[in-house]
């Protein structure tokens, strides 16, 4: 059993992570986990957790708490009727299959290579959120055949390399196809439950180091930051979504890719050893 002192300062910084992680997908309408990740990386790296496995971790861990928000999103998005079930039901063969891909690829990387994938693919949703517009579009339907294989594919498969329930890549590809925005958003959240929940329970198969793995886990997934951080977000997304309501969303979105931009390129810095 992990002792007070191992497990007391983890649970004070999970606290604060998943407060703030609430709030962001309240406040922007953005997954939590774009920043559960390099905040899971930063804190298990800080109490001594650092390993060729840590992204791993972080990856499994956050997408272990996406099962429960995903799923308390769709539900609350389709009392409003506002989840395309046809594109949901169409697009889930692909997006599954992609995700369990992921995790086949994910749980034979070393960490510092998750990190430079999480770097890369991060700057890119910054700078989508940074200077995306609403108007551009490829097509005014949602593709089949082939290309709606490899577009569901590449969902999955990319959301678990970064450990995020879809919505970053999901939202901009069905507002391309000419979903509108609200649509996009609450079908994405459909797309999480199908990343997540087959990816989570993979990685709890992943073998990890018991020298390396933080206290409570069960393959990758670490329990008590997943059983915070749901209890966290869960009381603090309200308080995001009613700040959202209450000022303009834009700027502070331009003020958040920022700071998925900065967090992006410190995890490449790393990489780099700079």
């Amino acid at each position: 059993m992990p002792d007070i002192a191992t497990l007391a300062p983890l649970v004070g910084l999970l606290l604060v992570i998943g407060a703030f992680a609430g709030v962001i997908a309240g406040l922007l309408g953005v997954g939590g986990g774009i920043v559960l990740v390099p905040a899971f990386f930063y804190t298990f790296s800080a109490l001594g957790f650092a390993s060729p496995y840590t992204m791993q971790i972080c990856l499994a861990t956050s997408l272990s708490t996406i099962i429960v928000t995903s799923i308390r999103s769709v539900l609350s998005h389709n009392r409003k009727g506002a989840v395309d079930w046809a594109v949901l039901r169409s697009w889930a063969p692909g997006i599954v299959a992609g995700a369990v891909i992921g995790v086949l690829v994910a749980s034979n990387l070393r960490s510092i290579v998750l990190q430079g994938i999480f770097g890369v693919l991060g700057i890119c949703i910054g700078l989508y959120l940074a200077f995306g517009r609403s108007d551009w579009k490829l097509a005014d339907q949602m593709p089949g055949g082939p290309v709606r294989a490899v577009l569901s594919a590449m969902i999955g498969f990319l959301s678990v390399l970064m450990g995020i329930g879809g919505g970053s890549f999901a939202v901009p590809t069905m507002s391309l196809y000419g979903q509108p925005i609200h649509r996009a958003v609450a079908t994405a959240a459909g797309f999480g439950v199908l990343i997540a929940v087959p990816s989570a329970i993979a990685f709890m198969f992943v073998e990890i180091p018991g020298a390396v793995r933080p206290p409570l886990s069960i393959g990758a997934v670490n329990l008590p930051a997943f059983l915070i951080v749901i209890a966290m977000t869960l009381m603090t997304a309200p308080l995001g979504a009613r700040l959202a309501h209450a000022m303009d969303p834009k700027p502070l979105k331009r003020v958040f890719a920022i700071f998925i931009i900065v967090v992006a390129l410190n995890m490449l810095r790393k990489v780099f050893g700079m």
